[in-house]
């Protein structure tokens, strides 16, 4: 595996010639795309695995500016990083903007559905490409927090998991404002079904989907603190409120990066979130996850609320807490970095230490 300086990342694709889905349907030739960073040591086993959210991508540095590289929390003098992007999502691997290698062109809404843990199968590929023996932690947080559920189910392999901000299966309340957001795609004229042109996408109702997940990212207080009833400077038509105008500009950005078929099928994908599924009660399956788990949770996140963080570390037999007391709602992980980063340098030189201590011939 190739790899340039410990700050810089390394981005490849890996094309598995098929993936056996739990649908019962087979994928073929499946490109995952991922980034790296740091080296592997030479026992394999300083990898930290980092699973990004809904719209986010491998490209950690992207979306968490501050949190790796030399010296910071997901420290790459020490840990060799890697992320692999989500089946679905449009940032390269399989996804509906991807070539169905039967028919030659873009799977769009033909593309078949897929559960986190499919995508968590697929990047299992990516770490025995890579050589990986043992990641040090799985974390994530919101679509990646359920990821990193699904890899202490992969204990062969993962030493300990951080889910952020995410409970243990998708609620009802989640999976309402989900619906909310995919509904607002389908009334845009231009979504034709999913079969719509390339160069007229339903870019209304992508906007509005967009919109609407901002206002659950976010709580209350932070919308009153920072906007209140301010009014934007006139530009010749009705006054517009600074809360109108934030969530145009954020309906507008994702637009101009995101695929709505992608977008569709991912929500959905989250929605299938559910450890229990298919391995009995629920509490039950949270007690036999054995690993060390570091559950974070926000204040005032209102999609994923603090008790759903609470649950898990009172269910999961090896789990702390930590509590990230911020007014910016879900999104707090990605904007209290210096909280988020102190919090998972503590965690990893723990779970790093009690490695070291355990003789080699012992570790499984």
């Amino acid at each position: 595996m190739k790899a340039g300086p410990p700050f810089e990342p390394a981005h490849e694709t890996l094309v598995l010639d098929s993936l056996d889905l739990e649908s019962g349907v087979a994928l073929h030739d499946v490109p995952v795309a991922f980034s790296t960073w740091g080296t592997l040591s030479p026992g394999a086993d300083n990898a930290v695995l980092v699973c990004h959210a809904l719209t986010g991508s491998s490209v950690v540095t992207d979306w968490w500016p501050g949190v790796v590289g030399p010296g910071l929390a997901l420290d790459t003098d020490k840990y060799y990083i890697v992320s692999a992007n989500v089946l679905g999502s449009p940032y390269g691997s399989a996804s509906p903007i991807t070539l169905n290698p039967v028919t030659g062109r873009p799977f769009g809404p033909d593309f078949p559905v897929l559960t986190v843990r499919d995508t968590v199968e697929a990047h299992r590929r990516v770490l025995d490409h890579l050589g990986v023996r043992r990641v040090i932690a799985a974390i994530g947080a919101s679509m990646g927090g359920m990821q990193a559920l699904e890899w202490a189910f992969q204990d062969d392999l993962v030493r300990s998991i951080v889910p952020i901000a995410v409970g243990g299966r998708h609620s009802a309340w989640c999976i309402g404002w989900s619906e909310a957001q995919r509904q607002a795609i389908f009334a845009d004229a231009d979504w034709q079904e999913g079969h719509y042109a390339p160069d007229r996408p339903p870019a209304k109702g992508l906007a509005a989907a967009r919109m609407m997940a901002m206002i659950s990212y976010r709580s209350h207080p932070e919308f009153s603190d920072r906007f209140g009833r301010s009014i934007m400077p006139p530009n010749g038509q009705r006054e517009v409120f600074a809360t109108e105008s934030y969530l145009r500009h954020q309906g507008k950005k994702l637009v101009g990066r995101f695929d709505a078929n992608c977008y569709v099928h991912l929500t959905r994908q989250m929605d299938t979130h559910d450890v229990s599924r298919g391995r009995g009660d629920y509490f039950e399956t949270l007690g036999n996850i054995r690993q060390p788990a570091l559950v974070v949770g926000i204040t005032s996140d209102v999609l994923y609320p603090l008790a759903e963080q609470e649950e898990l570390a009172k269910h999961l037999p090896n789990a702390r807490l930590e509590v990230i007391d911020a007014l910016s709602g879900h999104d707090s992980f990605l904007i209290e970095r210096a909280r988020m980063s102190e919090i998972l340098s503590k965690w990893l030189n723990r779970i790093a230490d009690e490695s070291a201590a355990i003789p080699t011939a012992t570790r499984t």
